[in-house]
């Protein structure tokens, strides 16, 4: 059990919390969620003990173990990857590397023997003699095979390094298991692995990650930092932002009764209070109206941006034809055609082969060989992952930016786009080329949103932006009334858009019309 009572944070003067009191217990999984800066990460800093609040108290029942996910991937490049997993359980590994130097010691006398034994004792009430096959079953249950299990970490491939740390952390069943975004740079498998892997997990998770699929599937409890304070909510990430929804409407239209009947009172006072017989109702009502108050909401400090993607015809029967499509080095003979209300999400071990793809569809690469058809009634609307080249060396703010792809070039109406994806006042009057890389994303989805497709084509829209963003560019993708071809990190994203699933592996090519979940419990029953 964790208890946080009482706690405020201080920094340079101002308060980051203040009067947090919460109870972790076992057999829950906690989601941390909160705007970019609200201090997320700092408040599980202040669980594992890094940092010590400026008021309050922590406690963490006794002989309750922490493990923590670590981010530095050099910190163990000395270790083998089955070492650095071991290395999770800090009191085992100690008493391992302590014991062999006791047992190599040349002049290993009585003293040291009463000291191995009690080492001995430890060790096998920690489970040590399982330790190395726990940890064995753990990497290859994660992918890693036994080939990789002696390999110096300095050797291994950074993409493999996240999993070992990711197993470091698991490994020994913790009491109290904190991740702070663990789905970072894991393949859909993994991530797959890892939620099954956490539902089963009996012990205290706290978890902080932008990956609202995971939070959704792990997730008993919601953690929401906002205006300094933390409160707990019981449900999953969508629980919590469906009843977040529904109480701020509720507050909005009764205060809107509010305002209408506090008006109706304002006109009767002006209307009678000079009329004697209806003097003594005009007091009364004016009582009235001295006592309604409105209630106080105090809107979240987050904010959504507005998308809206609008169709400027409506979509024909012929889409898009490709045959035979190919690109040297990347894919070969790549055949699909696209049919009305078809929503692909594009899949490929190279994340090189989806960006590539989209470029020769945007028109953008003209170097390939085979065939790409457009329908007549069709216009497109793209979204490049990189897109430096519209913001590098641009002297132009982001309503002069904005102007540059838009028929009406009016300040005020640009100024209204602009405000939806949250550039109101003097962001409006921001230098493009000094933006972001969130902000950058928001431009180029106002600027998709001017150029009104009826096909959005879409390599990896999420990235950079916070939860907000993507929760509201979810929204936007699951109601547009044409086709989207896209690819997305983000499994939200693609399970809640995709109708179907087009992976692209050199010569091979899987097409078939099923949901994201539907395709990675295949691949998880194959992989089985």
């Amino acid at each position: 059990m964790i208890q946080v009572t009482d706690v405020m944070l201080q920094f340079d003067g101002k308060k980051l919390f203040d009067d947090v009191n919460l109870k972790f217990t076992k057999g829950n999984c906690y989601g941390v969620i909160g705007a970019n800066g609200a201090g997320k990460s700092t408040f599980l800093r202040l669980l594992t003990g890094d940092l010590q609040p400026s008021r309050g108290d922590i406690f963490v029942s006794p002989n309750e173990r922490m493990s923590v996910l670590k981010q530095n991937q050099e910190a163990y490049n000395d270790k083998t990857a089955l070492e650095t997993v071991l290395a999770g359980h800090k009191r085992l590994y100690e008493i391992m590397k302590e014991k062999d130097a006791l047992y190599a010691k040349p002049d290993f006398n009585e003293e040291d023997g009463l000291k191995a034994g009690e080492l001995e004792n430890e060790f096998a009430e920690l489970g040590g003699w399982e330790a190395e096959s726990n940890a064995e079953s753990l990497l290859n249950s994660m992918g890693i095979g036994p080939e990789l299990h002696y390999t110096i970490m300095a050797d291994i491939d950074p993409k493999i390094k996240v999993k070992v740390l990711l197993a470091q952390s698991l490994f020994g069943n913790p009491d109290i298991l904190i991740l702070d975004e663990p789905t970072n740079n894991l393949d859909a498998k993994t991530i797959m692995w890892l939620e099954n892997f956490l539902l089963n997990f009996e012990n205290i998770v706290i978890v902080v990650s932008h990956n609202r699929h995971f939070l959704n599937k792990i997730c008993t409890n919601i953690c929401d930092v906002d205006y300094g304070k933390i409160n707990m909510y019981v449900g999953n990430y969508d629980f919590w932002y469906e009843t977040n929804q529904l109480l701020q409407k509720q507050a909005r239209d009764q205060n809107k009764k509010m305002e209408q009947r506090a008006e109706e009172l304002k006109q009767f006072i002006a209307r009678f209070s000079a009329n004697a017989s209806k003097s003594r109702q005009a007091t009364s009502r004016k009582k009235e109206l001295e006592k309604l108050t409105l209630n106080d909401i105090v809107p979240s400090s987050r904010k959504y941006p507005y998308v809206d993607f609008k169709m400027p015809r409506d979509i024909g029967n012929e889409i898009l034809t490709v045959e035979n499509l190919s690109k040297p080095g990347l894919f070969e003979n790549v055949s699909f055609i696209v049919n009305k209300g078809d929503k692909i999400a594009f899949l490929s071990d190279n994340s090189l082969v989806p960006t590539a793809l989209f470029n020769i569809l945007s028109g953008e690469d003209e170097e390939y060989t085979g065939e790409v058809k457009w329908g007549k009634t069709i216009s497109t609307a793209y979204l490049p992952q990189n897109n430096n080249s519209y913001f590098e060396n641009c002297d132009l703010n982001l309503v002069e930016w904005l102007g540059q792809y838009s028929k009406e070039r009016d300040a005020t109406f640009l100024r209204g786009w602009l405000g939806r994806m949250l550039f109101s006042g003097d962001d409006a009057l921001k230098k493009a080329k000094v933006i972001s890389g969130g902000e950058r994303v928001r431009c180029m989805l106002s600027r998709m949103m001017l150029n009104s497709g009826n096909v959005l084509l879409m390599d990896e829209p999420t990235n950079h932006l916070d939860l907000e963003s993507i929760t509201a560019l979810n929204n936007g993708m699951i109601n547009f009334k044409g086709s989207i071809l896209f690819t997305s990190h983000d499994q939200e994203v693609t399970q809640t858009t995709a109708n179907r699933i087009i992976v692209i592996n050199g010569t091979k090519t899987y097409d078939k019309q099923i949901s994201y979940d539907e395709y990675l419990e295949s691949l998880y029953a194959d992989k089985k």
